[in-house]
């Protein structure tokens, strides 16, 4: 039976198991797919077992989708790019490193039927995504992309991989047509991002990259002050199902079950 895992820290919140194991059950194939919390002193040798044929692929959330990188042999284009990996598989005794939240978030902004193309995002955040929607955004012509994080440095290291971003100072609220929490605000029902939106014109979209809870504090204000709203659900469902494509050769099929499991 093959083996595949999603790590991370912390990783309860993770749906990927019922995803996963739905489409494996579905296209017949003889494998389970299950979530481990792990700390960083864990992450090589779980690298091992996927040389050794233990594993036969992981996915890679908070906080090691650039912690992991120093123990994979090669990386694909796209985490070269964004030095983020959210996918691990053995191809020819190599361990490759493959980043498909870039697709997950492209495909999630096209099914929200929203055109990027002249407009100005603005980012909360500096973790493990954001690399991958910043080139995401890039790719489908964003004007402008602003960087917003709590630890202003943090932002500021991304200009070294992203040289058109801009930073402004955590509570600042710059101009924006779109804005993206890529923050862990809102993983807990009680958590708010505490940032003031009743300025800002109507009509916007506000995008949280978290899928569970369904609504977050910061979609449930933004949706009261009449924006549109779009959680983290189907960036997620894109880009497992481009993992799976990977591991299996099969692109699973994104059914209302797939959507019904999710809710």
């Amino acid at each position: 039976m093959k083996k595949y895992f999603v790590i991370g820290n912390p990783i309860d919140h993770s749906l990927s198991p019922q995803l996963h194991n739905y489409w494996l059950k579905k296209n017949n194939i003889n494998g389970v797919y299950d979530k481990k919390k792990l700390n960083s002193n864990n992450l090589k040798d779980l690298v091992l077992r996927i040389k050794n044929n233990e594993i036969n692929g992981l996915n890679i959330t908070v906080p090691f989708k650039n912690e992991i990188i120093p123990y994979l042999d090669e990386l694909s284009n796209e985490s070269k790019s964004t030095q983020s990996v959210n996918t691990i598989y053995l191809y020819r005794d190599k361990i490759i490193g493959h980043n498909t939240d870039i697709d997950g978030f492209e495909l999630a902004i096209k099914n929200a039927e929203y055109e990027v193309n002249g407009k100005k995002i603005l980012i909360l955040g500096a973790g493990g995504v954001v690399p991958s929607i910043i080139f995401a955004l890039n790719k489908m012509g964003a004007s402008e992309i602003i960087l917003s994080n709590r630890t202003k440095h943090k932002a500021e290291a991304l200009k070294k991989l992203f040289k058109n971003l801009s930073v402004v100072d955590w509570g600042q609220i710059p101009y924006f047509d779109m804005i993206v929490n890529a923050t862990s605000l809102g993983l807990n029902n009680n958590e708010n991002i505490n940032l003031d939106f009743s300025k800002i014109e109507k009509e916007k979209l506000f995008f949280d990259v978290i899928y569970n809870p369904k609504e977050t504090n910061f979609l449930k204000n933004a949706r009261v002050l009449g924006n549109k709203t779009e959680n983290g659900k189907k960036m997620f469902i894109y880009q497992a199902a481009a993992a799976f494509k990977i591991w299996h050769n099969i692109y699973p099929q994104i059914d209302n079950e797939v959507n019904k499991l999710l809710d």
